[in-house]
């Protein structure tokens, strides 16, 4: 595992009954698809983590809760509320080209289409509109619509890789 490149894909937020139930927080899309990504990388401090198999769960109400194993009663499952859940990047499937997860896009170096080094992607969020990069360069951020072909020109992940279509000095 040392080395391995890991994707978090949720936390457990609280617990669910006296029989070591977590509550779940995913950010899987569909919610749900957190329990396709198996092993679990529980974070159990900076650094540090314990796999996990098998874990099971369903919707509940507004959220999700899971059944872990070797979580058998309440008290077990309140030492795991703020644990961060990974999983390995191999485990998430394969897309089409042209598409692509965010970790993926996540420290890309970023230039223009002139070839001005504009810094790399700290992370996206989502506007509902679009994704938007949000670009570092010391102590300059910017922030950029993930739009391909209009303001996203190119992506390598593999060289490392994003060329954009946008002013330096915005």
């Amino acid at each position: 595992m040392p080395g391995e490149r890991r994707v978090r894909m949720g936390r457990i937020v609280g617990v669910s009954g006296v029989r070591g139930w977590v509550k779940l927080e995913s950010w899987a899309e569909p919610r749900l698809a957190i329990f396709d990504y198996q092993p679990w990388l529980l974070e159990t401090g900076p650094g540090e983590f314990r796999e996990l198999r098998g874990a099971r769960g369903r919707e509940q109400g507004k959220g999700l809760v899971a059944e872990l194993p070797g979580v058998a009663d309440r008290d077990q499952a309140a030492a795991l509320i703020g644990t961060p859940v990974w999983v390995p990047r191999a485990a998430l499937p394969a897309l089409p080209a042209g598409e692509y997860y965010w970790t993926d896009l996540e420290d890309l170096e970023v230039v223009t289409v002139e070839g001005a080094a504009l810094g790399r992607v700290s992370h996206l969020f989502e506007t509902g509109a679009h994704p938007v990069l949000v670009v570092r360069d010391g102590d300059r951020e910017r922030l950029i619509p993930f739009v391909p072909g209009q303001y996203v020109r190119s992506v390598d992940v593999d060289d490392g890789r994003m060329v954009v279509d946008w002013d330096p000095e915005f």
